[in-house]
């Protein structure tokens, strides 16, 4: 099931932000804050070796996390590691960071949902954490890398990990450090049985969510030759399910139609909804829709080999 069936409500959270208990410029209340005016629904506060915890608001849900370095090859091979909702506090060692199957571990010990931040912009390869049992998935996309210096997009990674069989699912986050410079760039929408801290983790662990920059996905129905989505005004909607094979809907008077159809259009002749052929026998597959001025999103994997 994908989180665009059956019942639940959607919300826009933002799992990667810094306060000033690590690297961030603003205070732990002025961040929930902050973001509590942008209009999202849940804050995960991600400070660096330090679990903050901060109150909710009557708008926003707040979920202690951390953000954990560890050794993904070697000594010289830092990665860093969300750990979203751990209940415990956790404690910088003295010497050499842990390797990252001993970090996973110790956040799913402690109730935590570990993601891999930022592969790109930490130079890692897909084969040095692809293998790491507990680990649930990873940034897509980090606002802060991106606007830093281009690196921010995870993509091929993810679909390196995907395409050798690994089921990993994807956050788009803005791993704020800077709020009004680097915040409200990039959120997931998770589709959660209630607004709770429970629920966002368990909604995190199965992947009933997607990353968005801006773009909204209303719906994507699975049949067995073909997908349909719907989706806000989109300059071109793709199907990624492998080296060389997927689908593209492009709106654009000159858009090559790849393997698809445009079902419906805006005003401006935008696509809101189309239908995307499944190519036979792929590893997986997953939705890119991207709006006129660039702006992603990005659905988990709809199937798996």
């Amino acid at each position: 099931m994908t989180p665009f069936e059956g019942d639940g409500v959607w919300l826009r959270c933002a799992l990667h932000a810094h306060t000033t208990n690590s690297d961030g410029e603003m205070a732990p209340d002025m961040l929930v804050r902050h973001y509590e005016w942008a209009g999202f629904d849940v804050l995960a506060i991600t400070d660096h070796w330090v679990r903050t915890v901060e109150r909710s608001t009557r708008k926003l849900l707040v979920i202690p996390s951390t953000e954990l370095n560890a050794q993904a090859g070697g000594p010289e091979q830092d990665a860093h590691v969300l750990a979203l909702g751990v209940r415990a506090d956790p404690v910088i060692p003295e010497n050499e960071f842990a390797p990252l199957q001993e970090v996973v571990d110790w956040i799913l010990a402690n109730g935590g949902v570990p993601y891999i931040a930022h592969t790109y912009w930490s130079g890692l390869r897909a084969d040095q954490w692809e293998d790491c049992r507990g680990l649930v998935g990873i940034e897509v996309y980090n606002a802060g890398c991106e606007l830093e210096i281009s690196r921010g997009d995870a993509s091929l990674h993810w679909d390196e990990a995907l395409e050798r069989g690994k089921a990993f699912f994807a956050l788009a986050t803005d791993d704020s450090h800077h709020p009004g410079f680097d915040s409200g760039f990039a959120w997931t929408w998770v589709r959660a049985a209630e607004k709770s801290q429970e629920a966002v983790l368990e909604a995190l662990r199965t992947g009933a969510f997607y990353g968005s920059t801006g773009p909204e996905i209303f719906g994507v129905d699975i049949e067995d030759d073909a997908i349909v989505v719907r989706c806000s005004p989109a300059e071109n909607v793709t199907l990624v399910s492998s080296r060389a094979r997927g689908a593209r809907a492009n709106a654009g008077r000159l858009g090559y139609p790849k393997d698809s159809q445009i079902l419906s259009r805006d005003s401006a002749g935008l696509i809101t909804s189309c239908r995307l052929e499944r190519p036979w026998n792929t590893p997986y597959g997953r939705v890119v829709v991207a709006d006129s001025n660039g702006r992603r999103a990005w659905t988990n994997s709809l199937w798996t080999a």
